[in-house]
């Protein structure tokens, strides 16, 4: 089974002029949207989580190879 699309069948919408469009002061018909959160995130306990540490770590790492590189290929 197909499933069907959010918007709905222009062919089964009244007011639509042809091409699709809507006469001037008219309001187009409702498609769906899906923008937003459906519920409020909870505040981490702690300033840093364990993602923010990892971050950190991985790019202090990258900084630390890149002078190393950097260090090499001036000597």
């Amino acid at each position: 089974m197909t499933a069907q699309p959010p918007d709905p069948d222009p062919a089964q919408t009244s007011g639509l002029e042809p091409g699709g469009g809507v006469a001037p002061g008219s309001t187009p018909p409702d498609s769906a949207q899906t923008s937003g959160l459906s519920a409020a995130q909870p505040r981490p306990r702690r300033k840093f989580t364990p993602t923010v540490v990892a971050s950190f770590i991985a790019i202090a790492i990258f900084i630390l190879l890149f002078l190393a590189t950097a260090l090499v290929l001036v000597w």
